[in-house]
């Protein structure tokens, strides 16, 4: 797509920007509905950013260009990510995480392996997974889902 289309239907790369991340948190409203066990959440959340791979990298570039993300998104991002965190410590109080957990940081490894293989497909390919393959985003997505499972369990 080329730059005049770009400012034609978005009004430049900031309202192409906040399209795509309005995009991502309506998807989000329908793949993550409130009270899906911790495990399946994280399998859908791995399972989306293999889907969408370039939102995956756009919010990854975000963190890389060390800047957030312009005007309108920004603001909710943050207030989606504080969502994620205060469900994270609701969870915990309710006994589904262990107490000694930092909820914060449980909010950042989670997103991190659910992104992984999007952000480090050199690193997936290197111990033999392969991101491209068809049936890879389920395969890993329950993985992540066991993995959340073993974490909940309070391993």
């Amino acid at each position: 797509m080329n730059k005049q289309l770009i400012s034609y239907y978005f009004g430049g790369k900031q309202g192409l920007y906040e399209a795509i991340s309005d995009r991502w948190r309506q998807a989000e409203e329908s793949f993550a509905p409130r009270g899906t066990p911790l495990p399946a959440l994280a399998a859908e959340y791995a399972r989306q950013a293999l889907r969408s791979a370039d939102e995956a990298r756009l919010l990854i570039r975000e963190g890389l260009d060390g800047h957030p993300g312009p005007g309108g998104s920004r603001s909710a991002q943050q207030e989606r990510f504080a969502q994620i965190l205060s469900e994270l410590q609701s969870r915990q109080q309710a006994g589904e995480l262990p107490a000694d957990l930092d909820p914060a940081a449980l909010a950042v490894a989670l997103f991190g392996m659910c992104a992984a293989p999007v952000s480090f497909p050199h690193v997936a390919r290197a111990v033999g997974l392969d991101p491209g393959a068809p049936d890879f985003a389920e395969r890993y997505a329950a993985e992540i889902g066991r993995l959340v499972a073993h974490l909940c369990a309070g391993g």
